[in-house]
């Protein structure tokens, strides 16, 4: 009886409830029960309040549950570490292991040409006389790959004619033909450029050709130094020091040199912006035409990208001409993505199903390149040779696999169409940097300076200064500003939020508060106890 108010009946409790609840339009119910159509009409306007405040609350919670996102910006101000910076002679090497198929190579590329153009290239296009690179302690492998490794002829350039349906008039395309391992599923891979057709087809050769390297090469003691490829390099006024670089070597790409690869030093710390703050480099832009059907652009590659970071060349950065002064500055900007409910990203790589090839950090490129390296190994039986091996895999090599090609342009293509599942299993990092770039050129060096800049550069870095070919460029990368922006995404409708809306809604069909909702469980407990009783009492009337 402390804790439950008897009642005489059910009218009497409803009656008490309306009257002193702080629920509003209730007391109309009790008050105006002489007058049945006020009655009616408030018990109407009650209801229709009830089903507009719960379908409110279900259009809230549909939405909330839809876990939708607003994208907040900001400005920071701040010093930070100056971004890795990836720099590629366009220069990819003849190794000597390999030298012989590669001239062979040349020869048919030559043959090809004639065939499709009429043009004797020999003269012009191909240098059999370039230094090769040699590797050492590679001689029993290398007397193996000669004896064993042949160039196919399956695979010649052809030129096919189609009509076109509107015009009536013939177009040409050039390709050549790929097949499985019976025979009987063939097509043609073909451009209707013949240039993009016959570098697709001298790639395809030389993959299968470098595929008889070891996959893992040092050639770091066969190669000239950074010296010869960077003539100049100053950092904030301050020259550059052998530990602020790594190299690597690209095989289409060629020697390639990342500057602050880890962001870790002190010295690469950005404390100003500008041009006299930033990275100067000056490089040899020379072209020695090692393999010209492989890169047959003169220059060098320039990539800005995060530290830890693998350069994806060919999929980003831009080509610096020789005979040029490039400035490139670079703008800052950081996305923060919420994850979980709210959209599909990695924090650092660990939960993704895709066992990364790269050992640097996670990124978009690395998974999707890991990705589709795991299914060609399992679909094809072999690797692709620009991306790494997954453990106990080889690179393709159609002596072997004579049906890879027709098998790696099958998945590429159902890659690019997004009919891989890579990139539902490839999700963005949570967290990223990106780089935002604007460029401005100018002719160096001047006429009237070129002299003595080229004199200079021959005295200390060996230049030779009698060369009339444009074969130096400079470079000079900085931060136009330290402010970034940084992007953040955060929830829509979080659960403050949430209840905040839900008691909005509340109190405008009701004009009441979260009491008003402790009374309504209140009348609850009370019918429900309320009705055990008299349950209680007939039950004990009847057995008396």
């Amino acid at each position: 009886e402390g804790l439950i108010e008897f009642y005489d009946s059910f009218k009497d409790m409803f009656e008490f409830f309306c009257k002193n609840t702080t629920i509003h339009g209730t007391i109309r119910l009790v008050c105006s029960d002489s007058n049945r159509m006020k009655t009616a009409f408030w018990t109407l306007l009650l209801l229709a309040s009830f089903g507009m405040l719960y379908w409110q609350f279900a259009l809230m919670f549909s939405q909330y549950w839809a876990y939708p996102v607003v994208l907040t910006m900001s400005m920071h101000s701040e010093p930070k570490m100056f971004p890795a910076i990836t720099i590629c002679n366009l220069d990819p090497y003849r190794f000597e292991l390999v030298s012989e198929h590669l001239v062979q190579l040349d020869h048919m590329a030559e043959e090809s040409i004639a065939f499709l153009y009429g043009i004797n290239t020999s003269a012009s296009l191909f240098h059999m006389n370039e230094k090769n690179i040699r590797v050492k302690d590679l001689s029993s492998i290398g007397n193996l790959s000669r004896s064993s490794f042949k160039l196919s002829q399956n695979f010649s350039l052809m030129r096919m004619s189609d009509h076109n349906n509107r015009s009536g008039k013939k177009h040409s395309s050039v390709g050549f033909r790929l097949c499985n391992a019976t025979g009987g599923n063939c097509f043609y891979k073909t451009y209707s450029s013949g240039m993009d057709a016959i570098l697709e087809w001298y790639r395809f050769h030389y993959m299968n050709i470098m595929s008889q390297l070891p996959v893992i090469i040092n050639i770091s003691d066969h190669e000239e130094q950074i010296e010869d490829m960077v003539y100049s390099c100053q950092y904030d006024g301050e020259p550059c020091r052998p530990s602020d670089y790594v190299h690597f070597h690209h095989p289409v790409f060629g020697s390639c040199y990342t500057f602050n690869s880890k962001g870790t030093d002190s010295f690469w710390t950005a404390t100003k912006p500008g041009i006299p703050y930033g990275l100067s480099l000056i490089l040899r832009a020379e072209q020695k035409d090692h393999i010209p059907l492989l890169s047959t652009v003169a220059g060098v590659k320039v990539m800005i990208h995060n530290h830890n970071q693998t350069p994806f060349l060919e999929h980003e950065g831009f080509d610096i001409r020789p005979g040029i002064a490039t400035t490139i500055g670079i703008q800052q900007d950081e996305v923060n993505r919420l994850g979980g409910n709210y959209g599909k990203c990695t924090t650092n790589g660990n939960d993704v199903n895709v066992k990364l090839l790269y050992n640097n950090s996670y990124t978009l490129q690395a998974c999707l390149h890991s990705c589709f390296q795991h299914i060609m190994v399992r679909k094809c039986g072999c690797g692709y040779y620009y991306y790494p091996l997954p453990p106990g895999a080889e690179y393709c090599d159609y002596n072997k696999q004579p049906a890879w090609g027709h098998c790696f342009y099958q998945l590429y293509n159902r890659l690019r169409n997004h009919h891989l599942n890579c990139f539902d299993q490839c999700p963005k990092p949570c967290r990223e940097s990106l780089y935002k770039v604007s460029a401005g050129t100018a002719k160096w060096p001047s006429v009237k300076s070129q002299d003595w800049i080229r004199q200079a550069l021959r005295h200390q870095n060996g230049y030779n200064s009698t060369s009339n070919r444009r074969d130096i460029a400079k470079v000079t990368i900085f931060y136009q500003q330290l402010n970034y922006q940084s992007v953040n995404e955060s929830p829509l409708l979080s659960e403050n939020l949430l209840l905040s809306s839900m008691g909005s809604q509340w109190s405008l069909w009701f004009g009441s508060s979260v009491l008003s909702v402790v009374e309504m469980f209140e009348l609850l407990i009370d019918t429900l106890v309320l009705s055990l009783l008299f349950c209680y009492q007939r039950f004990r009337s009847k057995k008396t």
